[in-house]
């Protein structure tokens, strides 16, 4: 379950009652409707209704203060849901939606705007209740027709992610007063209720004067716990707190959404965006450089402890960051080629060198969790791999899938040796030093897309590697707006991408690997998968009836992605690194799943007042 470029205490008892007479989806006869204030994908929710804050919030978290983050490249628009848009840091957070998420639970959700959920035992349908106090930040109520509009123009107008996401829910249509009706296509997908349920609500009135397709600045009306406060376009915004927020006193929210002001300056190159952090312009900074972890902290403001360097560990699905092949060009339609151009990266060497090795090699498309596919198949795999043989690579059944490994000193014969036989099945050879199409004679040379300056450090080696083998490889690095459009049009070679992944995959698999993905410009299928078993595969994971079901039809996937060349992985690593300067407070436990989880921090006013006596906090 996720969107976009991504218990052990038994709550009080679902009611389970007959189906209401005002739904106008019946359930099938016999079944049972459970009502409750949560849901869980499997088992039951941790937290009882009005219970107290989650294990990893202080509730007595003070309130106050403000805080300045880092954001890279611009942006255009303060609408993040349509295409065409460079949205500005952190403007999703000022729309709540129907749900929570919960952060040390394996996909479960509580009611937000809801006040409870409601299903039927096949999961054919969802209703949801909203609360009666549920607002606007301009004091009009929160309505069930905002529901209905925003999952309406979300699945025509907005993003094409919507369009897959929800492709399983057919209508939302007014059953009550304060009751909404999810209608899914069958009762196949039993994750529907938790992706309905991560609707933000946008106000219908609001927007019924505007153009939701058009980029614009105008300052949106929400409903979180934020508002925007003022921006300068491209270069910084701000949103501030608000007090009288309707859900604050929430179980789920005592203790979080603490800073009176959230400030997000924005900073074209990645380098000035860590000198500023140094200088004391921005408050926290999650590092994801492994050669600035280990060396640029070296300075006297983290050496006094007035930066502090956390290393925090997670339970989060690694997913796979990568070097993709947009398969929609020719050169790349062939997966031999694919494999040999994948093979000619060391990652030993990079990590040895560039990383102070700290990274592992990922290896599965959904890492560091149970979903990941590992040695041959197993009974529970291949009855789902079996109806497919012949149309995935041979591979998936008969070998374990491995990555070539060196011994990182930068001698890369035996992978040039592998490249070159696999590139001359394929039906190229080097001639005058370029790799050449025997039948046509084109040259093998292509462009890696980057909009990080800090890429360019991997990309390079890897190029010269590639030089080896007589493939030419460009590296361009352009802004975040072109990137963007370039990405959106599918303009491109090659880039650095990443699948995130959730502990419950679902509908977002259609969006990265589904044919119609592959043709529908804005969608997550960088990759350009057209492919039938793909997408029954695809199917069956989403349609699985329960977790062992869902673990084999993921680890299946796994197995054909990875045997498919489809991407050069990259690495992971199983720790978050955060440094930040030291005025903040944190819960004493992390959540297993967000382990930063900042909008649970807070200003420590004794460190704060400490930090700027020492005269470096700016």
């Amino acid at each position: 379950m996720a969107i976009g470029r991504r218990g052990i205490l038994l709550g009080s008892t679902a009611l389970v009652i007959g189906a209401p007479a005002i739904l106008r989806a019946q359930p099938a006869s016999g079944q049972k409707v459970t009502v409750s204030h949560g849901f869980a994908m499997h088992g039951t929710p941790k937290y009882a209704a009005d219970a107290g804050p989650p294990d990893y919030v202080n509730p007595d978290a003070p309130k106050g203060g403000t805080v300045r983050l880092g954001a890279r490249g611009t942006f255009d628009s303060l609408n993040p849901f349509i295409v065409k848009s460079v949205p500005a840091a952190g403007i999703t957070a000022i729309w709540d939606t129907l749900c929570w998420s919960s952060r040390d639970e394996a996909s479960t959700e509580y009611g937000l705007v809801a006040e409870t959920i409601e299903w039927p035992e096949d999961r054919s349908w969802v209703a949801f209740t909203l609360r009666p106090q549920a607002r606007f930040h301009d004091g009009s109520p929160i309505t069930v027709e905002d529901v209905i509009f925003t999952f309406d123009i979300l699945k025509t107008k907005g993003s094409p992610n919507y369009a897959f996401y929800y492709h399983d829910v057919l209508k939302a249509e007014k059953v009550g007063d304060r009751k909404v009706l999810f209608t899914f296509r069958d009762a196949s997908n039993k994750e529907l209720p938790l992706i309905v349920g991560q609707l933000p609500v946008l106000s219908s009135k609001w927007w019924a004067t505007r153009d939701f397709e058009k980029v614009t600045l105008e300052m949106p009306l929400g409903s979180g716990p934020y508002k925007v406060d003022d921006f300068d376009v491209g270069r910084s915004i701000s949103y501030r707190r608000v007090p009288d927020w309707w859900a604050k006193d929430l179980w789920m929210n005592r203790g979080r959404n603490n800073f009176d002001t959230m400030r997000y300056e924005y900073y074209r190159d990645v380098s000035v965006q860590f000198e500023a952090f140094k200088a004391g312009e921005i408050d926290l900074r999650q590092e994801n450089i492994a050669r600035n972890w280990a060396t640029a902290y070296d300075i006297p403001a983290v050496r006094d402890g007035r930066i502090i360097k956390a290393e925090i560990p997670h339970e989060l699905p690694t997913g796979m960051q990568c070097f993709a092949f947009n398969t929609r060009r020719d050169m790349f339609k062939d997966r031999r080629v694919r494999e040999a151009i994948a093979t000619m990266f060391d990652f030993a060497w990079s990590n040895k060198n560039l990383f102070y090795g700290m990274y592992k090699r990922n290896v599965s498309f959904f890492g560091n969790s149970e979903l990941a596919s590992s040695g041959l198949p197993t009974a529970a795999e291949l009855k789902v791999l079996e109806p497919l043989r012949g149309k995935i690579p041979d591979e998936v059944f008969s070998k374990e899938f491995a990555l070539p490994e060196t011994d990182g000193t930068g001698n890369v014969r035996e992978l040039a040796r592998r490249a070159l036989a696999l590139l001359k099945e394929a039906g190229w050879e080097v001639k005058d030093g370029k790799m050449t199409d025997t039948k046509t004679g084109r040259k093998l040379a292509f462009e890696m897309t980057l909009n990080d300056a800090s890429f360019e450090r991997v990309a390079l080696p890897y190029k010269q590697n590639l030089e080896r083998i007589g493939v030419d490889m460009n590296v361009r690095t352009v802004d975040t707006a072109q990137f963007k459009r370039r990405m959106d049009e599918f303009d491109f070679d090659m880039v650095v991408e990443g699948f995130g992944q959730s502990l419950s995959p679902g509908n977002e698999q259609r969006d990265y690997w589904g044919s119609k993905a592959a043709e529908t410009p804005g969608s997550r299928n960088t990759i350009g998968v057209r492919n039938e078993a793909i997408d029954r595969l695809v199917d069956t994971l989403i349609a699985a009836p329960d977790r062992d079901s869902l673990i084999a039809a993921t680890r299946a996937l796994d197995r054909v992605l990875l045997w498919s060349h489809f991407v050069v992985p990259n690495w992971h690593n199983p720790k978050a690194m955060v440094a930040y300067w030291n005025r903040f407070g944190r819960p004493a436990k992390s959540a297993r799943y967000a382990p930063v989880a900042f909008d649970t921090w807070w200003i420590d006013e004794a460190k704060d007042k400490a930090l700027q006596r020492g005269g470096e906090k700016k």
